[in-house]
């Protein structure tokens, strides 16, 4: 039966593409032109995630992107992360999570409780301990026009709150899926994320998702109604490795179709 909400939309995490980069003093490959590769095949938005160590994505490739691309820009990070300087002199420093998106005003800004330490996303916001220092970052990304999502784990109880401070959507870690999904029993983790959209959706909030989500385990997910967007970036740089970065996409887009026709 086909979904009652909008297909999902893909947007693509350039992050990896940036790391290889950064592995030489080059400009190739350059992220730029891989985001345009992805929106030719099809994407619908493109993610990108700096942080002030400016390990993969760094901030003038966000300005950079902002000016070159006409599709959905959601930029994920931490809204406290300060500005850093570059150890490196061909690197710009670090301007601070929030004054990066107030240059390149993001279509969406997706809001992550990440450390600078941490290797890569690993968990939600706990609303009950976060909520209220949200509130003013929240309000200032709504000043200049940025859609706002939180990173979230899948617990009902927290999607009146984020409702509450003002969020637009929340996105789900979903990591402890992809990880039950490899095991081979994800349906009590599916079912968790599904109990968590709809309480989403009660409260008024629209649901992105996203964290190690792939060919395999992408399209059983999306059997949970209601799922606006996707943001992929791991899986889908690995997937590039053989089939080219536009087949890749492709190969997304099919399987989020198929789950839309399911």
């Amino acid at each position: 039966m086909k979904s009652s909400h909008p297909r999902t939309a893909l947007s693509v995490n350039l992050n990896k593409v940036a790391l290889i980069r950064n592995s030489r003093v080059t400009t190739i490959p350059n992220v730029v032109e891989f985001a345009h590769l992805c929106i030719d095949a099809g994407a619908d938005g493109i993610t990108v995630h700096p942080r002030p160590d400016q390990r993969h994505i760094r901030a003038s490739d966000c300005i950079d992107l902002s000016r070159a691309i006409d599709v959905e820009f959601n930029i994920e990070g931490n809204p406290f992360a300060a500005a850093q300087k570059s150890q490196q002199s061909h690197v710009s420093d670090y301007p601070g999570f929030i004054e990066l998106v107030e240059i390149c005003r993001p279509a969406q800004c997706t809001l992550v409780p990440d450390g600078d330490a941490q290797l890569t996303s690993d968990h939600g916001f706990n609303l009950e301990q976060d909520a209220e220092k949200l509130v003013p970052v929240i309000e200032k990304l709504h000043a200049i026009g940025s859609r706002v999502s939180l990173f979230m784990d899948p617990i009902p109880e927290q999607m009146a709150i984020a409702k509450d401070i003002g969020a637009d959507r929340i996105e789900w870690y979903t990591g402890p899926y992809a990880e039950a999904y490899a095991n081979g029993n994800w349906q009590k983790s599916w079912h968790l994320y599904k109990d968590a959209t709809d309480a989403a959706l009660e409260a008024g909030l629209g649901v992105n998702a996203g964290h190690d989500l792939n060919l395999d385990n992408l399209e059983d997910f999306l059997t949970i109604d209601g799922i606006l967007e996707v943001s992929i970036g791991h899986a889908l740089t690995v997937d590039a490795l053989t089939m080219g970065m536009g087949n890749a996409v492709k190969a997304y887009l099919r399987c989020i179709e198929k789950a839309f026709n399911h």
